[in-house]
């Protein structure tokens, strides 16, 4: 069967969609791990989730608080998550600025930093 040049042309185009998405960014965000952000008194108050907790579950992945909705991260971005959680002397309310490309729930994480 062939495919038409226009046809193709398309296929390719909508192929191309995920690579145009545009980056973007959270600041001031705070950062929980996963885990933890499934229950209810961290959901209510991500800023009094400690440091050492997300540190004790940092197998789980990592994800912030923002606009009202928990976003997870992808692995690279958990991976940054962990050296920043690391190089912190902050006990709690851990908030960090995220840049990166939001596809469903997840954010692919291209930096992270914390805030200051």
């Amino acid at each position: 069967m062939k495919m038409s040049r226009s046809l193709a042309v398309a296929v390719l185009a909508f192929a191309a969609l995920p690579a145009l998405a545009a980056a973007e960014t959270w600041s001031n965000a705070s950062l929980v791990d996963t885990h933890c952000a499934a229950k209810d008194k961290v959901a209510k108050d991500p800023d009094s989730h400690t440091r050492d907790c997300d540190l004790m579950c940092e197998k789980n992945g990592f994800g912030i608080f923002a606009e009202g909705k928990y976003y997870k991260f992808d692995k690279a971005g958990s991976e940054k998550a962990v050296e920043a959680l690391k190089a912190s002397k902050q006990d709690d309310h851990i908030r960090v600025n995220v840049t990166g490309t939001l596809a469903g729930d997840t954010i692919e994480v291209s930096s992270l930093e914390l805030a200051k």
